[in-house]
């Protein structure tokens, strides 16, 4: 029993570094493509303003629609399905990533406290003061940190789960045109809430589960 104990950690850990693997092979081929596409300076020397469009999809509105619409189905799915039910345990792991990537994002912007776009055009400017907060992208981390654990959990059974990237892709290029992030910003967005979102799928019980009184965890959708 202690050999099959000690296999199946092995197996864990191999999986676990496979999945990194994966994550970080996506961030460069991102940055390569990125590098390609533009020689620019900044971070990665990647970053140049891109011409300001915010017309059909690329409208703000609907980028705060994308925003709330994911916080509205992380909060009402995980309260009504509950950390018992299957979906309702990703729907937590999913607001676990987001409020501690949320966090995250707030102290490297206040920290690092990088000009947007729209605030000079030179993606060289750090440490300019509580005006600045383009480091990283909040929204991108957002989205990232939503699909990652339905990646994590679903997308062995169901290969169609990883489309749901397409969610902090659309993000990313319309925050771009947005002139509100550089390309680097994006990418750390889009790694930070990576990252948080698949370490939450490591956990067995979410943090949100055990700090939330029980009541609130069970899934409302078993009192009817």
């Amino acid at each position: 029993m202690q050999n099959l104990k000690w296999a199946l950690v092995e197996i864990s850990m191999i999986r676990a570094q496979g999945r990194a693997r994966r994550a970080m092979s996506r961030l460069w081929v991102l940055a390569l493509v990125g590098h390609c596409a533009y020689a620019g300076s900044g971070l990665f020397g990647i970053d140049h303003e891109l011409p300001l469009d915010q017309s059909g999809i690329w409208a703000r509105k609907y980028q705060t629609g994308l925003e709330f619409g994911v916080v509205a189905v992380e909060v009402a799915g995980s309260l009504w399905l509950g950390n018992d039910n299957p979906l309702g345990h990703t729907l937590w792991q999913t607001v676990d990533a987001s409020v501690i990537s949320g966090v995250g994002v707030e102290l490297l912007k206040y920290g690092f406290s990088r000009t947007r776009p729209d605030q000079g055009g030179n993606p060289n400017q750090w440490f300019r003061g509580t005006c600045c907060q383009s480091f990283p992208s909040g929204e991108v981390t957002l989205q990232a940190s939503f699909v990652t654990p339905f990646i994590a959990n679903y997308a062995r059974q169901n290969p169609w789960i990883w489309s749901l990237e397409l969610l902090p892709v659309y993000d990313a290029f319309a925050r771009m045109k947005s002139q509100a992030h550089w390309q680097s910003d994006v990418i750390a967005g889009w790694a930070l809430g990576t990252g948080v979102g698949y370490w939450s799928t490591t956990r067995n019980v979410p943090l949100s589960v055990q700090i939330l009184p029980r009541g609130m965890s069970v899934g409302y959708s078993k009192r009817f």
